[in-house]
């Protein structure tokens, strides 16, 4: 059985959470590898993982290459459906409002995060697109999985950033 596979009985909750969030983490670090910002992202569908993505924007030079948008297409493909129900996405950065109307539009039922992003979170952080009873789809939300681990990758990132401006 691989490690994004588990057997039908296995039900989500806070330890399923978080090995899905270490797979998550593992994207975030494709990304730091290849000098992105490191977000990483998967969405799980019956205990699969059908969709992968990590931040591509600086290589594809495209500001939506998000990890969110980029594992969005990746599990409708597999779904052959634009709708993501009975889906989970874990995310190690709290989405930006283009992810979070994504998401919304995709019809993922079930959101959860690692770290808040103060500057642009839409998930209850600075917004809150994806529980805004304005719209016509709401998610679960679930936040701090991992978050020590989701946030110190960020951290090590743009103090390196730093570093190498000065």
């Amino acid at each position: 059985m691989s490690e994004s596979e588990f057997p039908p009985e296995f039900t989500l909750n806070t330890q399923n959470d978080e090995h899905f969030m270490r797979l998550a983490l593992r994207e975030a670090e494709k990304a730091l590898e290849r000098e992105e910002v490191p977000i990483g992202a998967v969405i799980v569908h019956e205990n699969r993982v059908i969709g992968r993505g990590y931040n591509q924007t600086e290589h594809l030079q495209d500001p939506t290459a998000h990890a969110e948008m980029i594992a969005i297409t990746a599990a409708a493909n597999y779904l052959g459906s634009r709708r993501l129900l009975d889906c989970t996405l874990y995310v190690t950065l709290e989405p930006c409002s283009m992810c979070a109307g994504a998401i919304v539009l995709a019809r993922l039922p079930r959101v959860v995060f690692a770290a808040s992003d103060p500057k642009a979170g839409a998930g209850g952080t600075l917004y809150n697109i994806l529980q805004d009873p304005r719209l016509n789809h709401r998610c679960e939300l679930r936040s701090g999985v991992l978050e020590y681990e989701g946030a110190g990758i960020l951290k090590s990132f743009f103090a390196q950033v730093r570093k190498n401006r000065n």
